[in-house]
């Protein structure tokens, strides 16, 4: 008989994270959701460049790297989850770019995509914040969007 890890997976489960607290929350939903539903499970990073503003502030370019910065988080958060081993159906992609529009296009197909109510951005007071409410208007499959803790394996 196949074990859970060599079972063969249907479907994707694509999922935010940019390292805030509703993020990791929503990696959790999605890992047990993945988990349940034998899907693979897609773990997304996307980051953009400051704009550029002549005569305005001159960022550090050479020193920062936005795409390292956001796989460094991505590898980081992947090992908190899961471990040394990060089991073979779950993916990472760090994309530049809006976060709703990275987010947007990998679910294209996707079983569902999981992301956190609120993330490192915006005003804490409302309910949703942009990616969410994106997400939530714009995706092509189901959308879960946590706003608490993943319930209990038990």
């Amino acid at each position: 008989m196949d074990s859970p890890q060599s079972a063969q997976r249907h479907g994707r489960i694509v999922v935010g994270i940019d390292g805030s607290d509703g993020s990791l929350e929503a990696l959790r939903w999605a890992t047990r959701m993945a988990t349940t539903l034998s899907t693979e499970l897609e773990l997304v990073s996307a980051y953009q460049w400051p704009p550029y503003i002549p005569g305005g502030v001159v960022y550090p370019v050479a020193e920062w790297a936005p795409d390292h910065e956001a796989a460094q988080m991505l590898d980081g958060v992947a090992h908190e989850m899961f471990g040394a081993e990060i089991p073979e159906w779950v993916s990472r992609r760090v994309s530049p770019g809006s976060t709703s529009k990275i987010l947007l296009e990998r679910a294209v197909g996707a079983t569902m995509l999981v992301v956190g109510s609120r993330g490192h951005g915006g005003f804490a007071g409302l309910l949703l914040g942009s990616v969410s409410a994106a997400c939530a208007e714009h995706a092509t499959c189901p959308v879960l969007v946590v706003h608490g803790a993943a319930p209990r394996a038990d």
